[in-house]
């Protein structure tokens, strides 16, 4: 039996917006099997990155339990989280966040740095995740401001592995790419999970989506439907048909 590598348990995330109680997440119990490719899909306000940010650590769920590994994280203080999220998750956003005043090189070096004081195989690492994405060594010196939107992704990719995550969560890393970038940087992740990475990602992009081998869809704060998709193949017009019905079936 695949192993479980996160799960919920009754997790629950309620904001208050004037005074008024707002339930993002209800009462999910969600299991996600490690080196899965999990794609959270739903309408806008479902709960999508709400439930990846409860999922990473990012933030605390209101009620309910978060489990990694099938250890309780839910309860760790604001501390904990934070070594937590360093040695176990990798995270890619539609905004990249890298560092404006350094390198490409650097910027990958600062992160695997938080964790490791071995700057030689740190660097080693860098280098052999560069050249896997396609980042030619000339680049490495540039700044953020120098490269393309793709690029810079493809950066921020090799930023989100270079601590060896169990679990890279990507919140639609795709947003702010161009069609040719976007699926620059899905062809990245697909050959990452195709080597055993475990991912979860929210995205609305069905091109994105299609990457997936599982895809959750939320609806007012609950899974109300699952879709297998098995493992991806670039021109499998079934794979296309089949998560199309099923989020014809969802409503999306």
């Amino acid at each position: 039996m695949s192993e479980i590598i996160l799960s919920t348990d009754k997790l629950c995330k309620t904001f208050s917006n004037g005074g008024i109680q707002q339930h993002v997440l209800r009462n999910l119990d969600v299991k996600i099997q490690k080196g899965d490719f999990t794609v959270i899909m739903g309408s806008s306000g479902a709960g999508k990155s709400t439930l990846l940010y409860a999922l990473s650590g990012l933030d605390k769920p209101t009620l309910g339990r978060v489990y990694f590994s099938g250890e309780e994280i839910s309860g760790f203080s604001n501390d904990r989280l934070a070594v937590f999220r360093r040695k176990h998750c990798g995270f890619v956003f539609q905004q990249i966040y890298l560092m404006d005043s350094m390198s490409v090189f650097d910027n990958i070096m600062a992160a695997g740095l938080l964790i490791s004081n071995d700057r030689r195989a740190v660097a080693q690492r860098a280098r052999e995740l560069l050249e896997a994405v396609g980042i030619p060594e000339e680049t490495h010196r540039k700044f953020p401001a120098q490269l393309s939107g793709g690029e810079a992704q493809r950066v921020g990719i090799v930023r989100a592995l270079i601590n060896s995550p169990e679990v890279v969560f990507a919140d639609e890393p795709t947003g702010q790419l161009n069609s040719a970038s976007s699926t620059d940087a899905l062809d990245v992740l697909t050959g990452f999970h195709r080597q055993g990475q475990s991912i979860v990602m929210v995205t609305h992009d069905l091109k994105s989506a299609r990457r997936g081998n599982r895809i959750l869809y939320l609806r007012d704060g609950v899974v109300c439907g699952e879709c297998r998709l098995g493992e991806y193949q670039p021109r499998d017009g079934q794979r296309h048909e089949k998560l199309t019905a099923f989020l014809d079936e969802m409503g999306w």
